[in-house]
């Protein structure tokens, strides 16, 4: 890969976080922010994840994520707790508030807008749009 494409797929990923976190302003959505929707997402399709787990499939550094955890737990979305099997384990679900229906519209207007036109058969002009929009 040349140094242009490492560059376009870094503007790209920051492009359609600012659009995220737009989406989620604008749906009324203040309980977390565009890249702990990924973790939240990941936990809405098997909840009780372990760390390293959660970590592979949001693309996000372990270290990084714990800081991240540790705002999402102060803020009610999520619980933290040892593996009862494995105690050097620690494993992330939703709490009530993180399964919630609002937390769920912010992610899924968030979702829509940005694969609008990815997908086979959409309306590309839409996502480009919407992105550009964005910068």
């Amino acid at each position: 890969m040349d140094t242009r494409t490492g560059f376009l797929i870094s503007q790209i990923k920051s492009v359609s976080g600012r659009l995220f976190e737009r989406i989620l302003q604008d749906c009324g959505v203040e309980e977390f922010n565009g890249a702990q929707g990924r973790i939240l997402y990941v936990l809405w399709q098997a909840d009780r994840v372990p760390i390293v787990e959660l970590s592979q499939k949001t693309g996000l550094a372990k270290n990084t994520l714990t800081s991240m955890l540790g705002r999402m737990e102060e803020s009610g979305l999520i619980l933290r707790e040892q593996s009862e099997e494995d105690r050097r384990q620690t494993i992330i679900s939703l709490t009530d508030k993180g399964a919630g229906g609002k937390v769920r519209r912010g992610l899924r207007a968030g979702k829509s807008v940005i694969f609008q036109g990815v997908h086979a058969g959409g309306d590309r002009g839409a996502g480009v749009s919407a992105l550009q929009g964005a910068g």
